[in-house]
């Protein structure tokens, strides 16, 4: 048996995902927990060790005969983190994440530095906003001189697992394109922002490879470590938002995949590079080749945890409350703001709880409405691709909230667009084992396409499918109208 390994290294756990690319089946997986270090000045940080030990663990949990039977590995990693290394390659200080908001203040001097947002959008297509991992550099700078003088290289956490495989210091487009110093119409890193920050900045950047290219091959290092064979293929990776695109199959026009986690994504592929002049679409590369415009909310799930935890509930008794109130939740809305938020822009956004009365505030509309405020969130990433003339034919729906027959009917019915879940519930972690399977190939001289791959590997005929329901999209349109006008009356308390 030979077997490609997907590995996913999320915000809350680490993931790796065996697949018998020959039978067409997942053969093992395991998971280990990450920790999340988080202050009240918005800062959301990470041990760069604490990777390593994960996927220590995560390779523990899998057979001996498993592990050996290994070809080739793909890396999926969150986007934007930013992992500072010395000229030795050890950690100079704690991984600053996709969701700390502290640098608002640097966005703010860099985007001033840039000449405005519309120069910003010129050179790099996206606006420089506090999840980028541009602010985080130059936040180091100015809060750690000391440690930033000894940078010598800026990885992002799916770098950084390729590093600890390879020992190499390469990069791909599309989680390149995440961080703000990065051209995606040319698709190069920005001399003109990485000078912004440091004239030697860019020398710190990794040289960037196609999606397809390896990375490396394991080290005899890294073998003896994580108990892998020495020398199998370890392929560019990317970030967890690319490789969920191809463990979803959108990698064509027309599809849309939505992630329901602790933060909320919406993206589809497209063959040419899509800018979005008001900002709430990051205009991303995709990892095979293409774009990936792409909508990303801080707080998707985290509003219902944390109602859910207040109110003792499990995962189904909140469904079960949240689905006994009407859609609307009788007028309460919640904006969950608990983490700032990044769309819209409000890095100092709180959460809210609003239109209470005495006849509505029950445990039911709370529930409803703090369920519905995450894929409201999402509705807004919707009308920018409408503006942008993007023609979605059906959301891919992944993450934890895609398990909830509830969060799947709300999401077909806000969005006004047919939902399918596809069978595998790993579809960062698959869609980089796919990816490895593509370097292998073709490594080999093969002309295999990314889309014959999906093709092939990614099974969405046998998941569920919710259709919208025109009443409930009226109503939800209805809704969404409520939760617009609270979001625009308090948007500026949260800028």
């Amino acid at each position: 048996m030979k077997t490609v390994c997907g590995i996913d290294l999320g915000t809350q756990s680490c993931k790796v995902v065996v697949y018998d690319y020959e039978q067409k089946r997942v053969v093992q997986k395991a998971s280990a927990p990450l920790e999340l270090i988080a202050r009240n000045d918005g800062s959301r940080e990470q041990e760069a060790d604490w990777y390593d030990n994960a996927l220590r663990q995560c390779f523990n949990q899998i057979s001996p005969e498993n592990r050996a039977s290994i070809v080739a590995l793909g890396v999926s990693g969150q986007q934007h983190g930013f992992v500072p290394l010395d000229g030795e390659g050890k950690p100079l200080y704690q991984v600053k994440l996709w969701c700390d908001t502290s640098t608002a203040k640097e966005c703010e001097e860099l985007t001033a530095a840039a000449g405005g947002e519309a120069a910003l959008l010129k050179e790099t297509g996206l606006l420089m906003l506090p999840g980028y991992t541009a602010p985080k550099i130059y936040w180091l700078k100015k809060h750690k001189p000391e440690l930033y003088a000894k940078l010598r290289h800026v990885l992002l956490p799916h770098d950084y697992l390729n590093f600890l495989l390879t020992g190499n210091y390469v990069a791909e487009y599309g989680d390149a394109s995440g961080t703000a110093l990065f051209d995606v119409r040319n698709r190069r890193w920005s001399e003109k922002i990485c000078a912004l920050i440091d004239p030697h900045l860019i020398e710190y950047l990794p040289p960037l490879i196609e999606s397809h290219a390896m990375a490396g091959t394991v080290s005899a290092e890294a073998a003896k470590k994580y108990g892998i064979p020495e020398g199998a293929l370890v392929a560019s990776g990317g970030g967890d938002n690319m490789m969920g695109a191809i463990g979803t199959g959108t990698v064509e026009d027309g599809f849309l995949t939505m992630s329901l986690g602790t933060s909320g994504t919406l993206y589809g592929y497209s063959d040419s590079p899509v800018v979005d002049p008001e900002g709430n679409l990051a205009a991303f590369c995709s990892s095979t080749g293409g774009w990936l415009p792409l909508l990303c909310t801080m707080n998707c799930t985290v509003a219902s945890e944390e109602f859910r935890q207040l109110f003792g509930m499990n995962v189904r008794e909140f469904d079960t409350v949240a689905a006994a109130a009407p859609i609307g939740a009788e007028g309460v809305v919640v904006l969950p703001f608990f983490n700032g938020e990044r769309t819209p822009n409000l890095p100092n956004g709180r959460a809210s709880l609003l239109g209470l009365t005495q006849a509505n505030f029950r445990r039911e509309n709370i529930a409803r409405a703090t369920l519905e405020s995450a894929i409201f969130g999402m509705r807004i990433g919707l009308e920018s691709f409408k503006k942008l003339q993007f023609k979605a034919r059906e959301i891919r729906l992944i993450g934890g909230g895609a398990k909830s027959p509830l969060w799947r009917s709300i999401v077909a019915n806000v969005m006004g667009l047919p939902v399918r879940v596809p069978e595998s519930d790993e579809a960062a972690a698959m869609g980089a084992a796919i990816q490895a399977l593509w370097c292998l190939e073709r490594s080999a001289g093969l002309s295999t396409t990314i889309k014959d791959l999906c093709a092939a590997h990614v099974r969405v005929d046998g998941g569920l499918t919710v259709e919208p329901d025109p009443a409930q999209v009226q109503a939800y349109n209805e809704a969404y109208g409520q939760y617009s006008k609270y979001l625009a009356a308090l948007a500026p308390l949260y800028r």
